[in-house]
């Protein structure tokens, strides 16, 4: 394989070196009775392999919160780092991050960030947008960009820190992860889970997109409610990757991400090193394409949570620390309604990205890969000629095409970075889409 890693045969259950299922106990072996059948820990591991478990949770978690996976590897991961050297990442930042120069409150948006034409990995191209939180009482959370023209060679990653939604708009990459190989592309996201180590190699270049790094509780699906067992996000159409390993002696660079701090630690081989494994803690990729949106099919507009895709819980039911949301192609088929979203003031804080086409209530200005944020309690909603278009248009079954936008949500306000404030481009104009809104009112009875 050209990325040098020995992959597991597909078997039942596979697809292209993928096996579905969200949540699931899966178990994959790159090599034939590498994993041990009956229990996790035998006095001998077969080819001579360490077996070592990965937790995910607390150990005494609840059964259906808790995860952990058993890796058989090659070397225990204790051989997988050396001395840490702390190591300066300027554009990654990491929450309690607040500037007392920088007004973080206000609605703010941004044209696409280009890519600048330079080596950029992974780790050295991202851009931190915002923060909220504290990643030391791990909650909370912040949204970057990822602008990434070149592989990691002999190079890998982990959080300590937090899991990563990744959510591609331009180019294709490769995750070499421990428990296998995931390739995203636009229209899909992955899910990388806190402590996992893996590496990104450039596909199709240059590459953008958006990142959520979770502080809290892993992202899960939302409990569905009256909808029932179908649409939204179903498990199934989650793929977690099949075991696959490298087997290099090769000095390698490992960064480490820990507390908000960067450090390295250099060692002799590949930490990519896991043969076989079982367990539920483990990376997915989604294909945004076959999430089932539901909505109104008689009148008004249902509260944009009916779009969640995924959900980060916190200690407040029914409050979320952060939820994943999705507007993609759907049906419009609403009576006497205004369709688009409603204006209104929220107690979450928003963050959204356009991944390709137009959103319906900003139809001018909010272009693929850029971004906006509406902060706690700041009123927002329709621009002035996406209100006249909805409010005069023929209301006739329609459907909403070409357009994928999401938000990041959260219920603690973000904060801007000082990238995001001062070197990013922020159009200073966003403010005035609300300012050609007219005044209609005339004291008079009956509908304007």
């Amino acid at each position: 394989m050209p990325d040098g890693m020995v992959r597991a045969a597909a078997t039942t259950g596979t697809h292209e070196g993928y096996m579905p299922g969200f949540g699931n106990d899966f178990e994959s072996e790159a090599l034939p009775g590498a994993l041990p059948q009956g229990q996790n820990s035998p006095q001998k591991c077969n080819y001579g392999l360490y077996a070592e478990q990965l937790s995910g949770t607390a150990f005494t978690a609840p059964r259906g919160q808790n995860e952990r996976t058993w890796c058989y590897r090659i070397r225990p991961s204790v051989h997988h780092t050396g001395r840490f050297a702390p190591i300066e990442i300027p554009y990654w930042k990491t929450a309690p991050h607040i500037n007392d120069g920088i007004v973080s409150l206000g609605q703010y948006r941004w044209d696409p960030i280009p890519v600048p034409d330079q080596d950029l990995t992974w780790i050295t191209g991202m851009r931190t947008i915002t923060t909220a939180g504290d990643v030391n009482i791990q909650v909370g959370m912040a949204s970057h960009v990822y602008l990434v023209t070149q592989s990691m060679q002999d190079e890998y990653f982990f959080s300590a820190d937090s899991e990563l939604l990744v959510v591609p708009q331009e180019g294709r990459l490769r995750f070499c992860t421990e428990l296998g190989i995931i390739d995203l592309e636009p229209r899909e996201i992955a899910i990388l889970p806190r402590g996992l180590v893996y590496r990104v190699e450039v596909l199709e270049g240059p590459a953008r997109g958006f990142v959520c790094e979770n502080y809290g509780q892993k992202f899960d699906l939302p409990h569905r409610g009256p909808i029932g067992a179908n649409c939204l996000a179903n498990p199934r159409d989650f793929k977690c990757p099949v075991a696959a390993f490298e087997d290099r002696e090769t000095r390698s660079r490992v960064v480490i991400k820990w507390c908000g701090q960067f450090h390295e630690t250099f060692i002799g081989h590949s930490p990519l090193d896991v043969v076989a494994w079982h367990g539920n803690y483990c990376p997915y990729k989604y294909d945004l394409r076959t999430y089932s949106p539901v909505g109104a099919i008689l009148f008004d507009h249902p509260d944009p949570s009916i779009f969640t895709v995924l959900t980060a819980p916190s200690g407040q039911e029914g409050t979320a620390n952060i939820d994943f949301v999705l507007f993609r192609e759907r049906w419009m088929v609403a009576e006497h309604s205004f369709r688009p979203p409603w204006y209104h003031k929220n107690i979450m804080s928003e963050l959204m990205g356009n991944i390709y086409g137009i959103y319906d209530a900003k139809p001018q200005g909010f272009v693929p890969g850029g971004i906006s944020l509406h902060n706690c309690m700041l009123p927002h909603g329709p621009d002035r000629d996406a209100f006249e278009g909805a409010s005069n248009a023929e209301l006739r079954p329609e459907k909403l095409d070409n357009t994928m936008s999401f938000m990041f949500e959260t219920r603690f306000p973000q904060h801007l970075t000082e990238f995001a404030a001062r070197e990013a481009p922020m159009q200073p104009e966003y403010m005035e889409v609300w300012q050609r809104l007219e005044k209609k009112f005339d004291g008079t009875p009956g509908v304007k």
